[in-house]
């Protein structure tokens, strides 16, 4: 069963309406950030460069999320693209990609644990993965709602697809 997703932004009385989109003939700009590169790290420091070069293009406040309509990522950086879209009280980007590069920096040893070393580790991580996720998402949950609180999708400040699924449907 597939899913339907509807783009939405923010006016300026606080209501959300539905984003047009784009016209025959427009560009449209599209960041994919693709997977984890170890953890989200490899991917963020690429996008740290872009940003930076936009910011001595357009001045220190340029975000990634002012320069592109769709933002999407895979993985861990499905979170990437949450936190590049997420806004501040003012509607500007919450965070910058330095800090969220310093989150994963922080952040991966407990969002992504080692698993057990030797043959029984490696036996019983293929069984994990056989019958459930390989990590167990507490840690990075509770990080997600410290960092992010009630900002849901359609909050967002361009649009973002962050492919998923229920594994339980399958």
């Amino acid at each position: 069963m597939g899913s339907l997703s509807l783009s939405l932004s923010t006016v300026s009385n606080g209501t959300t309406t539905p984003r047009s989109p784009p016209s025959l003939g427009k560009m449209v700009t599209v960041l994919s950030i693709d997977g984890g590169g170890v953890r989200g790290i490899i991917p963020g420091t690429i996008l740290a460069f872009l940003e930076s070069k936009l910011q001595e293009l357009d001045g220190e406040d340029a975000r990634l999320a002012d320069y592109f309509d769709i933002i999407a990522g895979t993985s861990t950086c499905g979170l990437v693209t949450a936190m590049l879209a997420a806004p501040d009280e003012n509607n500007r980007p919450l965070f910058t990609v330095k800090e969220i590069n310093d989150f994963y920096l922080q952040n991966y040893p407990k969002i992504f644990p080692k698993s057990g070393k030797g043959i029984l580790g490696s036996v019983a991580s293929l069984f994990g993965s056989i019958t459930g996720p390989k990590y167990d998402g507490k840690y990075l949950h509770s990080k997600v709602e410290q960092l992010l609180g009630g900002t849901r999708l359609h909050q967002t400040l361009t649009n973002v697809v962050i492919p998923t699924f229920d594994i339980k449907l399958l």
